[in-house]
């Protein structure tokens, strides 16, 4: 199994997705399922880490009074 550190965020959510219709059809053995869960909720820490990653890095262009463009960290309350 590949180490989920070394996965994208696009890798993660589509083994994420995966594991999510696995375990809704039930037709893995209760062990395999318990497996399978786990690895899902550590995917899904993945996914949740590299967005709060990418909303830091997300910057909002402000245009200054006198033309000067800056950026600021993006505000969530606009």
């Amino acid at each position: 199994m590949t180490d989920i550190k070394s996965l994208s965020f696009e890798d993660a959510l589509s083994e994420l997705e995966n594991i999510v219709s696995k375990l809704e059809r039930g037709d893995a053995p209760l062990e395999e399922s318990i497996d399978v869960y786990e690895r899902g909720a550590l995917l899904k820490k993945h996914c949740e880490d590299k967005l709060k990653a990418a909303q830091l890095k997300v910057d909002k262009i402000v245009l200054g009074p006198n033309g000067d463009i800056s950026t600021e960290p993006l505000d969530n309350d606009d």
